[in-house]
């Protein structure tokens, strides 16, 4: 059932599948808290190397997933889905997600691949633990950059459309800052 209360997400930019929108404040801070230990405590964290350039490098963050159709139990990631749901219904079939363990992870500048996602289909971030500077470019044109300090128990949706047109990444900071991590639901195709 939606609230009718519930306040309306802060639109970053707009397209024609709904642009990029975001709630700060849509998990309470408790079960914020409870789910990023449960997370943090329980997943399935790897540690991964890939090529760039002429060497292998270390991924500057470590990194778990799982296809909606086999979530463990233990873990609180079908209470998160019910409440993406509820928000930004889509057929997603599956979660990523990234530990930014201190200020040294980060993500480079990005746009989801759009061969692994299911046209027309939103992607949806839930941040979690201590909040993160996320920085969003268009691609083209005037090349606007905005600066999105992602709050733990908010929630940032991407439409499909928008990774055509801008990139995202967390870039590193030497400021002190908690672990931070992202839980992201996707549509892939099937």
């Amino acid at each position: 059932m939606d609230d009718l209360f519930a306040p309306a997400p802060i639109t970053v930019f707009d397209d024609a599948e709904g642009g990029m929108r975001y709630w700060p404040d849509v998990v309470d801070p408790d079960t914020a808290t409870r789910w990023f230990e449960a997370l943090r405590d329980h997943a399935h964290w790897q540690h991964e190397r890939r090529p760039m350039y002429d060497r292998i490098v270390d991924v500057p963050r470590l990194r778990a997933g799982y296809r909606l159709d086999e979530l463990p139990a233990q873990l609180p990631l079908a209470e998160m889905l019910s409440l993406v749901q509820g928000r930004v219904p889509a057929p997603y079939t599956g979660v990523g997600m990234n530990l930014y363990r201190d200020g040294r992870d980060s993500v480079a500048m990005h746009h989801d691949k759009l061969h692994t996602l299911q046209p027309g289909q939103p992607i949806a971030l839930l941040s979690l633990g201590g909040t993160r500077r996320m920085h969003i470019r268009a691609r083209e044109g005037r090349r606007r950059t905005w600066a999105l300090d992602l709050a733990p128990g908010s929630l940032l949706v991407m439409s499909h459309a928008s990774q055509m047109t801008h990139e995202h990444g967390i870039p590193k900071t030497r400021q002190a800052v908690a672990p931070r991590m992202s839980v992201v639901f996707r549509a892939r195709p099937e």
